[in-house]
């Protein structure tokens, strides 16, 4: 089988759709090196070398203009070259496709992650939602077939597409296989040293955005006096100044930002957490909440959206705008070590449901349906 891949995500995003898009291309090329695999970059000098396979070929523009301007190429240009090329099925890995594929004769699939522009409209700029939205009601439309990363995900789609669910696959994500690895005593003893890591800390891993609401956990330390370190993996937006001022004012001294954290270092700081706390509003599919079930750790998130979809029947949830019931969840999982050691367990033996070779296998199944 031949599949292209709109692949730019995979070579200049280091997390989001580029992680998505890169553990899903290295699965591939793992499970399934018997395909032909073509990647389709808007740059030849990519920013992310992600894999040591050899098993696939990178297409870049061809034409000055192209080169010139990427992003007309990713949208009308690169049609030529998949045209060319031929490959039995296009999959577009970050919820669009380019303008008039369709017309080709080619089996194209989109995966859609997510319309939270759309439920929180406020969070957005009205350019961004309706360029955003306008490449989604593309790709739904003029795809073969459509994936989902979440039946939360398919619901949306459905609700502000007005697209046939018989048209949509929901098929969950994996996480990169460095979270099963479990680090040795002398890592770990480096790792605290060089994030001041203290033996007990409670984390967060997140873009520092509103939406991800990493205040309600600051708020939850302060109404039970919970002196644990909290430790906050992301990177800072505006946002991030709103966390700082209400620290300051309430005078809270426990409280570690690590933005610049190697990505290879992150495995080990899941691990070593007493606890993760995931009390974002709304996701579209919560890829963070799995790499902490894989991790062994007891995860505190969301109730609603897709949480429980991705935290499964061991995790707890929470109301993400009551900092109260969020602190009683973390007291009873920080005195009872029954319970935490219940929800790792639990956690552990549900997270096996996103292991790359089974997500793997579902996108092949699905492609060799949609080529028939």
């Amino acid at each position: 089988m031949v599949i292209g891949f709109d692949a730019k995500r995979a070579f200049f995003n280091r997390s989001g759709l580029g992680s998505y898009s890169r553990n899903l291309l290295n699965s591939f090329f793992r499970f399934y090196p018997e395909n032909k695999y073509l990647l389709y970059s808007p740059h030849g000098k990519n920013k992310i070398d992600f894999t040591d396979q050899e098993n696939y070929m990178l297409r870049t523009p061809e034409k000055t203009m192209h080169k010139i301007f990427p992003s007309l190429w990713r949208t009308r240009g690169i049609i030529t070259q998949i045209i060319d090329d031929n490959p039995d099925v296009y999959h577009g890995l970050s919820s669009e496709l380019p303008v008039s594929l369709e017309k080709s004769g080619i089996k194209t699939l989109v995966t859609v992650h997510d319309l939270i522009y759309m439920r929180y409209p406020g969070l957005y700029k009205a350019i961004d939602r309706n360029i955003y939205f306008g490449k989604i009601k593309h790709a739904c439309k003029n795809s073969d077939h459509i994936i989902a990363i979440s039946e939360q995900t398919k619901d949306d789609i459905v609700k502000f597409t007005g697209i046939d669910s018989k048209k949509i696959s929901v098929i969950y994500q994996d996480c990169h296989p460095s979270f099963y690895k479990v680090p040795d005593e002398e890592m770990k003893k480096k790792l605290q040293k060089k994030y001041s890591l203290q033996d007990e800390y409670l984390l967060y891993v997140g873009t520092i955005e509103e939406r991800k609401n990493l205040l309600s956990i600051i708020r939850a330390l302060e109404i039970n006096r919970l002196d644990i370190q909290l430790v906050a993996v992301g990177k800072k937006t505006p946002y991030y100044n709103k966390v700082i001022s209400y620290i300051r004012r309430s005078n809270i001294k426990n409280f570690t930002v690590l933005d610049t954290m190697n990505n290879e270092d992150l495995p080990a700081i899941y691990r070593m957490a007493s606890c993760f706390i995931y009390p974002s509003v709304f996701e579209g599919f919560g890829i963070p909440i799995i790499e902490a079930l894989v991790s062994e750790v007891p995860v505190i998130t969301s109730k609603g959206s897709c949480f429980r979809e991705a935290g499964g029947p061991g995790s707890l949830y929470i109301d993400p705008y009551n900092p109260g019931e969020l602190a009683e969840a973390i007291t009873s999982i920080l005195s009872d070590k029954s319970l935490s050691d219940l929800m790792v367990k639990t956690g552990r033996e549900y997270a096996k449901k996103f292991r790359a070779e089974l997500i793997a296998e579902q996108y092949m199944n699905l492609y060799s349906k949609i080529i028939q």
